[in-house]
């Protein structure tokens, strides 16, 4: 059939258009929930609830609480977000094996950068440039560099620089751009996935169950979740480079996105701060 010359073709364009979707998805409750937690007024009467407000939306008005720990009283059924995450994820891997490592001679490996990279070892190259990249941010993460509110963003935008400078040493141009999109991509959905959801059902198990819990769980959640929020901006912009050539045909490429690191980076510190401010 004439309208299908290529089902693969088909399926690209789905996982494309669903990439999209999910990661729209994503970032607006991201961002929107971020918003919320910087924004809803304190609540210095009640012990158990830190912030409330009222929100307007489409007509209606929404009453908010953030809860200091968890309400006595959790729903069984209470609502954790974390599938948008997960499928913008798997979205996008299914895309990445699709169109680059299934190409990968062509799309990844560029003579002229580097003449001893085979198809295979770009590929490896790849998945555990990813799977390092979170192991050593995780490893920071969980030591008391956390703390410092200069050093511990200052050592990331050391570390991400050098890990870009390496990529555009192995990959042509565009892919090794890519990468570093694809590798903060996955740290924000493996925060989700090993951070904010487990401890987020952790609190609501104890809840349920009229059990303590550590309130450090929520705080670790908050801190990944703050972390991905200030990630956001650089992703997108990377992911969306691949339709400006100039940008990653730079010879400097690598610095470039060092600046935009720095850049939206405290954008986004900025508006946080801001919202936080005009709450108190």
């Amino acid at each position: 059939m004439e309208f299908l010359p290529d089902i693969s073709k088909w399926i690209q364009a789905l996982l494309r258009w669903g990439h999209v979707f999910f990661a729209i998805l994503w970032v607006g409750t991201s961002f929107t929930f971020n918003y919320l937690d910087n924004k809803l007024p304190k609540n210095l009467k009640e012990e158990n609830i830190e912030a409330d407000g009222i929100l307007q939306h489409s007509g209606y008005y929404y009453k908010l609480t953030r809860f200091h720990g968890a309400p006595q009283e959790v729903p069984k059924n209470v609502i954790i977000w974390k599938y948008t995450s997960y499928l913008t994820f798997l979205s996008g891997l299914a895309l990445l094996i699709m169109i680059y490592y299934m190409n990968a001679g062509i799309l990844m490996v560029d003579k002229r950068v580097n003449a001893n990279i085979t198809p295979l070892v770009a590929v490896l190259i790849s998945v555990s440039s990813i799977v390092a990249s979170w192991i050593i941010y995780d490893l920071i993460c969980k030591s008391k560099l956390i703390n410092y509110k200069v050093i511990f963003p200052v050592l990331l935008l050391i570390i991400g620089t050098a890990i870009s400078y390496g990529l555009t040493q192995i990959y042509g141009p565009k892919f090794a751009f890519l990468q570093v999109g694809i590798i903060l991509g996955s740290i924000m959905t493996m925060n989700v996935f090993f951070v904010i959801a487990p401890n987020g059902k952790k609190i609501a198990h104890a809840s349920i169950n009229k059990t303590k819990f550590d309130l450090n769980l929520s705080l670790q959640a908050k801190e990944r979740s703050v972390h991905n929020n200030i990630i956001t901006l650089l992703v997108l912009f990377i992911m969306l480079s691949g339709h400006a050539s100039f940008i990653w045909l730079y010879k400097y490429n690598w610095f470039i996105l060092a600046l935009l690191a720095i850049i939206f980076g405290t954008i986004q510190y900025y508006v946080n701060l801001k919202n936080k401010k005009e709450s108190n």
